[in-house]
């Protein structure tokens, strides 16, 4: 009997110690809300329409946004750190083509070391300080024959074999909905929009599906053709996360990939990280003259 009430005891400390832990737990919710109101703090009283997010090399645009101010990564709440040389690291807040925007120079990656959550977070935060819609850059290995290095594609739809989720977990259904549909994880109307600013301006624009590994090797001939046979047009090692995120969180996304080198098996070459940087400095001015007409367009 006493044997008993001792479990029972013990059944009782045990959730009470849950409880407490439970009570600490600082939320996701929370956390975002922390970050936003530092950001506010640092004097953006802005709501911005739109949010950017720059890949590797291709922070042309910054170039072109009329800045208010900026904030490093590593000073705001919640935030990490990138590891990249060539990622500057730092939150943008002004003007595009007249639109109010927020503006990531430079990401997370999963291969960092960093969790789903932490890459993701800065959309969460963009999204909390108003923006509607997502703009993001990347570079890219090339599958598809018909691309070439230097190519900008549009991203019609994504394949994630990263093994991971940035939405496993618990959800709060005050940053969306449990199960989101992934249905048109890419705005057909923003794609059609670039489109449009491509035919008038005689640049071509490929469309195609992307699909992101964790990185940081590049992959085997094995794999790449495998992620080919599996019908893959560009292979990267981010991007899907943030997209997931956005998504789940309702704003409207536009991708935009540069081929910064060609995968094709039978003719495969080693890759030179200063040549890849290289093209995606050239094509960086494609990218962000893509992006000034997708924001400057009445029907953004």
């Amino acid at each position: 009997m006493n044997c008993w009430r001792q479990q029972i005891q013990i059944k009782k400390k045990l959730r009470q110690v849950a409880a407490n832990n439970n009570s600490t737990e600082v939320s996701l919710y929370d956390s975002i809300q922390t970050a936003v109101g530092y950001i506010r703090q640092k004097g953006y009283n802005g709501t911005p329409d739109a949010a950017l997010i720059f890949g590797s090399g291709l922070g042309e645009i910054a170039y072109e946004m009329g800045l208010d101010r900026e904030i490093p990564y590593e000073d705001i709440p919640g935030f990490v750190s990138t590891t990249l040389e060539f990622h500057r690291g730092r939150m943008l807040f002004g003007q595009i083509s007249g639109v109010e925007i927020v503006a990531m120079d430079g990401r997370f990656h999963y291969y960092e070391g960093y969790s789903m959550q932490d890459i993701t977070f800065p959309v969460r935060v963009m999204k909390a300080l108003g923006a509607k819609k997502l703009l993001l850059s990347n570079i890219s290995g090339g599958l598809n024959p018909g691309f070439v290095a230097g190519d900008i594609v549009l991203i019609s739809d994504h394949i994630n074999m990263m093994g991971g989720n940035p939405l496993i977990g618990r959800n709060d259904e005050r940053l969306g909905a449990r199960f989101p549909d992934m249905i048109e994880p890419y705005s057909k109307r923003l794609g059609r929009l670039a489109e449009q600013y491509a035919m008038r301006s005689e640049l071509i624009l490929h469309s195609g599906v992307y699909l992101a590994l964790t990185g940081p090797c590049f992959e085997t001939r094995a794999e790449y053709r495998m992620l080919r046979s599996l019908g893959a047009d560009l292979v990267g090692m981010s991007s899907v996360p943030e997209v997931i995120v956005a998504v789940h969180a309702g704003l409207e996304v536009l991708g935009l990939s540069l081929v910064s080198d060609e995968c094709f098996p039978d003719c495969l070459q080693p890759v030179e990280i200063e040549l890849l940087l290289k093209r995606a400095s050239v094509g960086s001015k494609i990218i962000a003259g893509l992006f000034q007409s997708v924001l400057k367009d009445p029907d953004f």
